[in-house]
């Protein structure tokens, strides 16, 4: 080879390694600096240096991420602060990944894409941290005033009326829903920070509706008045007159229930003083029996009967059971089943 050249080839190399070394000085000065296009959570921050980008996303992104979770159901309002929520966002790490985006590839790459004006088109999701525990305590808060138990409808007895109290509907929040969204909207401040609870219908047992099957036939006893009242369906069907237990031998007031039915029953005498020498016997349907036509027995040894002592009627004149007309008990008998609830007042 010749002296000439020898002379081009190093010329050659030479401005090849000048080159390089340009393009390396370059990329050098460039290493703090941000490719443009790159984004942290829809803010700009291509083209900025480390301090810079920092700066920009503390007074943008961390502002808001510093508002509030606000949630709402009706006229209720809960929030939840970010201090409360401990939530903090790494800014520095965050550039720092925005500038490990801007060195991938290589030094040649890199280095067209700034001199041509290239851009990266990357939005990153900055790092945020915040406590789940606080957030698990905060659905809880708000379970705790939304949360309401169902109640069935019901009825108040009375001597000589039935008052209905209405059932009430309650209602239930869906707690993983809320706390998968506060969740998510603490992880990102460009997310909604105000929520709506989700909260279901939650249906009592008993509807005020359905109160009346319930309640097929209820009878009430008067004893102040002397009137025993048939309902069925918790409406008034009729009014009977009636005779209650004397003195020292009263009629039991409460709460009972029909516990057996008989037709032309027998009278199973109570072992009491007042019983005298029919105490502990039996006593079969007839002239001496004067449980007439129809027992309704009710508690420990009491019911309703038919009498033919209509003259007792209208006073206080049995040894604690409820006395009939004995048309009367007959009617009443095939319209109050075993189990129906008599209020004795």
């Amino acid at each position: 080879m010749g002296r000439r050249p020898i002379i081009l080839v190093v010329a050659v190399l030479a401005v090849l390694l000048a080159g390089a070394a340009g393009v390396y000085a370059y990329d050098h000065a460039q290493k703090d600096t941000i490719a443009k296009g790159i984004r942290v959570a829809g803010i700009p921050i291509g083209g900025l240096e480390a301090d810079a980008a920092q700066a920009r996303l503390a007074g943008q992104y961390v502002a808001r991420l510093r508002k509030p979770i606000v949630v709402r159901y009706g006229s209720h309002r809960f929030r939840l602060s970010a201090k409360r929520a401990h939530v903090a966002a790494d800014v520095r790490a965050t550039v720092q990944d925005a500038l490990a985006r801007t060195r991938d590839g290589g030094l040649l790459s890199r280095a067209a894409r700034e001199l041509t004006g290239g851009r990266m088109h990357a939005d990153l999701q900055p790092r945020v941290t915040f406590s789940r525990a606080a957030v698990t305590r905060f659905v809880a808060r708000v379970a705790r005033k939304l949360d309401r138990s169902p109640a069935d409808a019901s009825v108040t007895l009375g001597a000589a009326s039935l008052a209905t109290v209405p059932g009430r509907v309650g209602r239930k929040l869906d707690r993983p829903a809320l706390e998968a969204s506060v969740l998510a909207a603490l992880g990102n401040a460009s997310a909604p920070r105000r929520l709506k609870a989700s909260v279901s219908t939650v249906r009592p047992k008993v509807s005020t509706r359905a109160l009346a099957r319930k309640y097929p036939a209820v009878v009430t006893v008067d004893r102040a008045n002397f009137r025993l009242r048939l309902w069925k369906n918790l409406r008034l069907v009729k009014t009977y007159p009636i005779a209650v237990g004397m003195a020292g031998l009263e009629t039991p007031a409460g709460v009972y229930h029909v516990q057996n039915k008989q037709v032309d029953p027998s009278w199973h005498v109570p072992n009491s003083a007042w019983a005298g020498s029919l105490a502990g016997q039996v006593i079969p349907p007839g002239p001496a029996d004067p449980i007439k036509a129809r027992w309704l027995g009710i508690f420990d040894g009491a019911g309703i009967h038919g009498t033919d002592n209509v003259g007792s009627l209208g006073s206080a004149a049995s040894h604690g059971c409820i006395r009939m007309a004995i048309p009367d008990v007959i009617e009443l008998y095939p319209q109050v089943p075993v189990g129906a609830p008599v209020y004795i007042a």
